[in-house]
């Protein structure tokens, strides 16, 4: 039995969480405090809710490299809305750039679905064409504090049962994901798309209808996470999050989302955000210069990269022997 949880990718993970908080609290014991790891949860709040839509988009073995620059445009959207009608709703201000999101993520699914171009061609370059939206937009101008309304910029701090709404919205998203992936035919046909493409046409889900639906949830997560971006950190610019999309994609390898698609979990993917935000809150702790966090966060995506390789090689493997000795 023990052997049996010790193969399991999600309990490693949890292993190794707790392995990593332990020796940083042999050196900073108030890293263990509740109230600090509420905030290391918080602090990774929005790197979850993006993972999860890169999760369902890689499931169906394609790539989101654009999600930062949605997050970027959607996020300034939101400021802009913001600043110039102050008195908007912010209900009304997370809803317009939700479904700006899922309009720029629609955007990447029509371009690999209609007109069959590789994922990672057409998310680089929507990515860098997002980004000069913003500049467009704005001419290169910022947005700052004084310039947003007190409520646009209080929502994600604003306590609820002991916790700031950020942490609780990442909460819902992992719940409403999780219910997609296991309960909906959308859900299951990601896997099968990943899985294997071909099988699953002849059981009658549309490829690339799933994976436009991927790219749809991957955006409106991303335009969510925009408002929630620009909101906290009360600035908006044309640079917001860039390079992030190296981290939401490192989260989802490192919680065991197959890069070959068809392989993942909702859990896998929340402990690999876990498990990248406690190293980024550590090693500032600790000391380490930002350049050197860079080299830890790639070794970390390569060790990850090859453990998934080699488990699905001998996943393979096993699957030969047993067609062999039939």
């Amino acid at each position: 039995m023990m052997a049996k949880l010790l193969k399991n990718r999600e309990v490693l993970l949890v292993i190794a969480i707790i392995a990593l908080v332990f020796l940083i609290a042999l050196r900073f014991p108030g890293f263990v405090a509740p109230a600090n790891l509420a905030r290391v949860y918080n602090d990774t709040s929005i790197l979850i809710i993006l993972a999860l839509g890169q999760m369902a988009v890689i499931l169906t073995r394609c790539i989101d490299l654009s999600m930062a620059a949605n997050l970027a445009l959607s996020g300034m959207v939101a400021a802009m809305i913001n600043a110039a009608f102050p008195g908007v709703p912010i209900p009304l201000v997370i809803l317009a750039v939700v479904a700006l999101g899922a309009a720029l993520g629609s955007v990447n699914g029509l371009l690999v679905w209609k007109l069959d171009i590789p994922p990672i061609v057409v998310t680089l370059g929507t990515l860098t064409i997002y980004r000069g939206l913003i500049f467009l937009l704005t001419n290169g101008a910022w947005i700052n504090a004084h310039q947003m309304s007190d409520a646009f910029k209080a929502l994600p701090r604003t306590p609820l049962i002991g916790f700031p709404v950020l942490s609780w919205l990442s909460v819902l998203a992992i719940a409403a994901v999780y219910l997609l992936m296991t309960r909906t035919p959308v859900g299951r046909a990601f896997f099968a798309v990943g899985g294997n493409p071909h099988a699953a046409v002849y059981t009658g889900i549309d490829v690339g209808r799933t994976r436009f639906l991927a790219y749809c949830l991957s955006g409106g997560l991303a335009g969510l996470a925009g408002y929630l971006w620009v909101s906290r950190y009360a600035v908006a610019y044309v640079d917001i999050a860039a390079g992030f999309e190296l981290d939401i994609i490192a989260a989802c390898v490192i919680g065991g989302i197959s890069i070959a698609g068809g392989i993942g979990s909702v859990g896998g993917a929340v402990l690999g955000c876990l498990f990248l935000g406690v190293i980024k809150n550590a090693l500032p702790v600790i000391n380490i210069s930002p350049f050197a966090q860079l080299a830890i966060s790639g070794t970390v995506i390569i060790i990850a990269v090859a453990v998934n390789a080699r488990t699905e090689k001998r996943k393979g493997r096993v699957i030969l022997k047993k067609a062999e000795a039939v």
